[in-house]
């Protein structure tokens, strides 16, 4: 309780709506968690290693994380003494982060993961330039399918970019960056104001015939409520569908 109510300062701003600290601290989240497939033996994963191993930090695929993980490590100094580690830290600030952006769904955290300082292997992570074939592949290997990739893409929603294209640093995913919304389903697939800025790979995603029908579900009538659910199977999505 103490925690969270620490970081919701930190990602909740003046209007209510969600801050850069928290679009870090999903995105950190996601980048520890990542860091792991089936093949790759004992390491990586959701394990604090982002923050514990600097040399993560080194990694293109991990620039503008800087400021999440100091501020990591600045709660991991304050709590270390209550047995907190920086790995839920880190899992238990994405979710809070969620909660915090208006719309954002609750979500249930577990706590009893064990820090590493061993690095995650590098070359885990997605970038925004593949195709869907690459995506596909390489989430397979996290044991995460075509719909719960769908859905995890989904968190662009709150996304400014900064480095995939530096001349439009800060240009959003969606016109709503403050908002948990599914508003960035709905402008990648369709127009969008000038100022969002589309990865290739999110559209590659949205017109591929093994992914198009979840994002335009997520897209459609009801998609906020679908996607806040998000515990899919493809028995769900027929139903939905339907």
């Amino acid at each position: 309780t103490y925690i969270a109510q620490d970081m919701v300062k930190a990602f909740r701003g003046e209007t209510g709506r969600c801050t850069d600290a928290a679009r870090g601290a999903i995105r950190l989240g996601f980048h520890d968690a990542a860091g792991w497939s089936k093949s790759t033996g004992p390491h990586g994963g959701a394990d604090g290693s982002i923050v514990l191993a600097p040399v993560e930090m080194t990694r293109s695929a991990n620039n503008g994380l800087q400021q999440a993980v100091y501020q990591t490590q600045a709660w991991y100094q304050q709590y270390k003494q209550y047995g907190v580690t920086v790995a839920d830290l880190i899992q238990f600030g994405a979710n809070v982060a969620t909660v915090v952006c208006p719309l954002g769904p609750r979500v249930k955290t577990y706590v009893g993961r064990k820090d590493s300082s061993v690095a995650a292997p590098d070359g885990l992570l997605p970038s925004p330039s593949q195709d869907a074939d690459t995506l596909l592949d390489l989430f397979a290997e996290k044991t995460i399918g075509a719909n719960g990739l769908i859905a995890l893409i989904g968190a662009h929603t709150t996304s400014q970019q900064e480095f995939v294209d530096p001349s439009k640093a800060g240009d959003p995913q969606d016109s709503t960056p403050g908002i948990w919304d599914v508003l960035f389903y709905t402008q990648t697939l369709g127009l969008a104001p000038l100022r969002v800025f589309k990865f290739q790979s999110d559209v590659v995603l949205s017109k591929d015939s093994r992914t198009s029908s979840t994002f335009k579900l997520f897209a459609g009538k009801n998609g906020q409520s679908i996607w806040n659910e998000v515990r899919w199977s493809r028995t769900q999505i027929r139903h939905e569908m339907e």
